[in-house]
Order: C-alpha cells, then structure tokens, then sequence
C-alpha cells in the first residue's frame, strides 16, 4: 500500500511540474485552474498523512517556513555585471564599431526586451534549485531563496538533471498586480510602492515568504551564466536550452545580422512598450556568439559584448521653486532645482539635478523657471528645457557663490573642469560627512545601523570628526545619543568591529579616493596586496594594473600624499582594520596563464579546481581560444578538449591536480 502511495505522489508532482512548464513557459495550458488545485490538494493531503513523501523541492513547498532573522550573503560564481547604456542610434554604432575591431569573423546578435525589475540568480545542483540570490554589488549578492521559491514560474527542480546551471533573470511585478497591491496597502493606511519596480525589490527582500507568495511577482530568465555538462556555441541556442529546461524566457527578442537591423528592432518597440502587462525600460542587444564573447572580455563594472538601448525619456512641464548646492564627498558643489511635485515616469519628482555652473549658464536657468524635465536613464530627474517665453520676468539668475555654503571656505574652479570645489577639505563639515556615510555604505565598510542620520548626530555630537574615529567609539559614547538603547549601542558596535575583517578593495573603495570605484579597486587590491603597497605605487605601476588609466593613477598619488590621509591611514591600521588582500600570502605563480576547465574530477568539483588556479592568479576562461594556454580534463570531457587538440592548445589530464598547477606554472 505505501508503495502505491509513494507512486501516486511522485506522479501528482511530474504532472504538476510539467502542467507549470506548460503555464509559465510555453503559455499552452492544458487543464482549469480548478483541476490543477484539486491536483495540488491531493498532494497536500498525501503529505500531510505521510511526511517521509515530503521533500523541500515538492510544489506544495513553495511557501514554508517561519519568518527569518536576516538574509545571508552569497558569492556569486560568476561576477552579475551591470550593462552600458545607449540612449541614441548613435552610440549604438559607436559601440558595434569597438567591439567589431576587438573580435574576427562577422557577428550576429540578439535583442531582447529589458525588464523593468529585480536581477537575480538561480543556481541549479543536479537539476534542482538550491540558492536563489540577488545581484547585490555584482560579486555578493544576498540569499532569498525561501522567497525566490515562492514564484511559482521558477521552477524547483529542472526538466533534466543538469550537473550545475547557473541563470540570471529578472523578478517583475505585472502592472495589474502593482495597482491591485497599492490599492490593498492604501486601504490599509501603508505606505505605497512608487513603481512595479520598487513593489518588486520591496516583495523579494521580505523576510518572511509568505508575504512574498502573496505578491504575484513573475520572472524572466535571460542569461546562462555557468553550464556544467552540456557545450552551448550561441546565446539564442542558451536561450532555447532554459526554456527547454523549464525556465521562462522572454518571446519578445530578435536574431539580427546587423546593427542596422537590432535599431530597427529597437525602434519598432518604443511605441508598443504600453502594449505589454509589464514595464519595460529599453532593449539588450548581445553578441550571439559564445566564443565573441570571451574574446571581447569585459571592463571592471559591464561586458563589452552588450549594451542596453534606453527608451526616450517620459517629459513634462513644471516649475523651479528654488536651487540650492549640495557639497559632496569631494568638494564639488552641485546645483539642485527644487520643483513644484510633478509624476514622471512611476514617481513624483520634487528636485532635479542642474549638474553645474556651465549647465546652468547654457540653459539660462533661473529660479521661477518654467521647465520641461525627464529622467536621465528612467532614473535621475534632470532639466531639459526651459520655456523662456512663458518668463513673467520675475525670474531670478542663479551665481555660484564665492565661498562654501557650508564652511566659509573659498571655492574654486580649476582650468578645464566644469566643477566647482570648495577647498575646505576636512575642515569642510559637509565634506567630512559625505565622506563617513560613504565609507559605511554598502558597498563599502558596510557597517550596518551607520547609516545618514546616525553619521550626522555622531558628527554633531562632536564624537567623530574623521572616518577613522568610527573604530574608537564606546559603548558610553552612544548611549549618550538620542533614541539609542543598550541593544541598539552593543548591535552598532559589532558591525563596526565586523567591518575590521573586510576585504581590502572594500577599505579602497571607502576611502573615497575621486575617480576610483568599486571595480577599480578591487584589481588595485588584487595587484598590489595591501595598503601601505598602494599608498606608495608609482604612476607607472599603477598604470600596469588593468582598468587603471593615468587620469585614475595620479588621482591615486595625489591622495595618499596628503599628509591628513596619511594619519587617517595610520589610525585605522592602529584600530585593527585590515588593510591587506585576504589572499596575499598564497603563492600566486599562474599569473599571466589561461586555463580551461572541462569534464569531471574525481576527488574535486569543478569549483574548487577553478578556485585553486584563481588563487594562484591564473585565469579561468569559459571557452576555448587562441588565447588559451592549457585545457586541464577530466572524465567526460567534451568539445572543448577537441577543439584545444585542433588549436594544438596544451591539454592536461588531472590527476594529481595540484602536481599538475605546479607543472603549469613552471612551463608558464
């Protein structure tokens, strides 16, 4: 009897599964929703009554569990790059014309539509979902699986069992389901979602999933990022694979042969965007070819192989109220127009950037203005026109001040810059605390609780006056500030001393060097090793590292001379903070050396072969090149060990694995 029992629950769940692939993939239903609930609700009562035919990728547990205390951090295995922009035909040419000069042959690509939503990854071990992450800075992302399960189009298990597939695809809210949301939380006197987009991120980051079931969301995959098991030559034919394996893909995309052919694509949907149940913010044009691809590579932050063409920006008429300057982190003074409210692309927007003096003198704006403003990239509102025949002649000119609006100090524009800086440095209050915010920030120190507020009433307080002080707080110290209790103080001081162990790019980076940012200072961290090696590196070493350009290196020389960054510098390392690269003292003799990594490894997994030649500075590479000096096999190795035998590429059968990167380097 239990094995008639067990049989019927393994064939509710194919049928299931197979009944959601035909839902949410191939968009061809074949039984009511009515009998796929009574199916749904037999399984239950099996489970329910039998718990051993229970399993966590069974559709009944698609929503589970008591609500979580916080969300870990995943890293991902491949890095989730962030896509250059295009908002013209032009700089769609500019941009086909580079990468036709980096790669040989003629290239095809393919143009898909962008969703207007949440970037996430999916993970597969042996066909089924084990993480579910978000894109986070690109190199960790948090981990919401319990929430990514609670979509019903992602699928828990694969329609084969792929070794290991790694996806990336985009969670959305349909617009129905936005309206249908904000109406139910302004019954309820919530706060609402400014945007499908927002109501989205806001849905996946709820700590508990059964919020997150209830939200409607759905999913678009759109790109293959690991594929173990299975050789791919073409994005379309990747496309086609995770479709194929049950995993929704947008219908919406175009094989073109041309650049001529993707704008016309492009084009052909500006008008017929509104036509969708769910926003779009422009089209993704990538390079078909696999092996294109590898060969264009990518820069520190996007890959060279696609570019995101922008819709136009939505435009509406409004009035500037007033302009006031915001001194940044740097120096600069940057002008922003305060407007009368007005609804732009999903939000109301209040205040606009005005960029600088020049932008303002071009435009001839002045306070009282009658303007046009649209969203730069559907994200920062900015002004495009002013509609100088509506002028009452009321209207007032706008000049920059002589000295600092927030310290007194005197500014100055420096001959070929368009910005203007106070010189008060860290004598300029405003200066010292955009600095500290941005050393706490995310992708920083990320210290968590430090965030605007509390950096201000710190530095009010007069408790901090550099970045540095952070690390010297006490416990008597903030319990002396407003609204902080005893757990509130104990929480902000551990993630003060967590921060002490982050990675070395992440201390670069919050430093707040001008012109260094995250993906640069990550390949100066990896390059150099520690921080006292960078504070002394040369132009010329500098300039050695990849992504760092003159401009960027005597920006990195220029800091560390100040005698006041030097102290700040010292202080940290006094407070514990680390300031070496994690991996500085493993030996890195693969530097310079290209390795492919193919089949299976009895005694490893492909990750941690991977990890090993990584460590020791070799590079990893996806495909098969000109540019490859070892393939390194395993049992069941494929096309890309036949290919490296036609290339007359050196392959290398694992055995010993680590007798074998030993042998590489030294014929490296």
């Amino acid at each position: 009897m239990s094995r008639q029992i067990e049989q019927r629950a393994n064939q509710i769940k194919g049928q299931l599964e197979e009944h959601d692939y035909r839902y949410y993939v191939l968009d061809d239903p074949r039984i009511t929703d009515r009998e796929y609930d009574e199916l749904m609700q037999e399984l239950k009562q099996i489970e329910e009554q039998y718990p051993e035919y229970r399993d966590l990728h069974s559709p009944t547990q698609r929503v589970g569990g008591a609500p979580r205390a916080g969300f870990v951090t995943v890293n991902h295995p491949v890095p989730l790059l962030s896509l250059d922009n295009a908002f013209d035909e032009h700089s769609l040419r500019q941009w086909q014309q580079r990468i036709s000069k980096l790669t040989n042959g003629t290239l095809t690509y393919v143009v898909e539509l962008k969703i207007d939503g949440l970037s996430v990854a999916l993970t597969y071990d042996a066909g089924r979902l084990s993480v579910g992450a978000t894109r986070g800075d690109g190199t960790v992302g948090e981990d919401i699986t319990a929430n990514i399960k609670t979509i019903p189009a992602i699928p828990l298990k694969l329609r084969k069992p792929i070794q290991q597939l790694v996806a990336r695809g985009e969670v959305y809210m349909p617009q129905e389901a936005f309206l249908k949301l904000n109406e139910e939380r302004e019954a309820a006197g919530e706060a609402l979602f400014a945007n499908p987009r927002n109501a989205a991120a806001g849905s996946l980051r709820q700590l508990d999933p059964k919020i997150a079931a209830k939200r409607n969301l759905q999913v678009f995959v759109y790109d293959l990022l690991v594929l173990r098991g299975e050789e791919l030559t073409m994005h379309e034919e990747a496309l086609e694979f995770l479709r194929n394996m049950g995993l929704p893909v947008n219908p919406h995309r175009k094989i073109c042969d041309s650049i001529e052919e993707a704008i016309e694509y492009c084009h052909s949907w500006t008008s017929r965007r509104n036509q969708l149940s769910y926003d779009i913010d422009g089209l993704v044009i990538k390079v078909n070819s696999l092996q294109a691809r590898e060969e264009l590579g990518r820069t520190a932050k996007s890959p060279r192989w696609a570019i995101a063409y922008k819709f136009p920006a939505e435009q509406k008429p409004t009035t500037i109220k007033d302009i006031f300057l915001r001194v940044g982190r740097t120096g600069v003074l940057t002008p922003t127009a305060l407007l009368d409210p007005v609804h732009l692309a999903g939000t109301t927007v209040t205040k606009a950037t005005l960029h600088n003096e020049d932008f303002i003198i071009s435009k001839d704006i002045r306070v009282g203005d009658k303007v046009i403003v649209q969203k730069a990239g559907d994200i920062i509102p900015e002004v495009v026109q002013v509609l100088t025949e509506k002028r009452a002649g009321n209207e007032q000119e706008f000049i920059f001040p002589e000295y600092c609006p927030e310290c007194g100090a005197k500014v100055i524009r420096e001959e070929g810059e368009a910005a203007v800086r106070c010189q008060g440095g860290l004598a300029c209050a405003a200066q010292v605390r955009e600095g500290i915010i941005h050393f706490t920030s995310r992708n920083a120190m990320d210290i968590e609780g430090l965030g605007p507020k509390m950096v201000e009433q710190l530095l009010n307080s007069g408790l901090i006056k550099t970045l540095a002080d952070l690390y010297y707080l006490t416990k008597e110290d903030l319990l002396g500030l407003d609204r902080m209790g005893e757990k509130s103080a104990d929480n902000l001081l551990e993630a003060i001393e967590r921060s002490k162990e982050n990675d070395l790019y992440q201390l670069v980076f919050a430093m707040g060097v001008r012109h260094v940012g995250l993906g640069a200072s990550k390949s100066i961290s990896m390059h150099f090793k520690n921080l006292a090696a960078i504070s002394k590196a040369t132009e010329e070493e500098l300039t050695a590292v990849e992504d760092i350009g003159p401009k960027m290196a005597k920006s990195i020389i220029s800091f560390f001379a100040e005698d006041q960054n030097q102290a700040v510098m010292r202080r940290l390392m006094e407070a514990g903070v680390n300031q070496a690269k994690a991996v500085s003292e493993r030996i890195r003799d693969l530097e310079g050396i290209t390795f492919v990594v193919t089949g299976t490894f009895p005694g490893y997994g492909r990750k941690e072969a991977q990890a090993l030649i990584e460590e020791r500075g070799g590079k990893v590479s996806s495909g098969v090149s000109k540019k490859t000096d070892y393939v390194l096999y395993g049992e069941e190795a494929g096309s890309k060990l036949e290919k490296a035998n036609r290339l007359g590429i050196s392959t290398i059968e694992v055995g010993d694995l680590q007798q074998v990167l030993d042998d590489c380097a030294n014929r490296g």
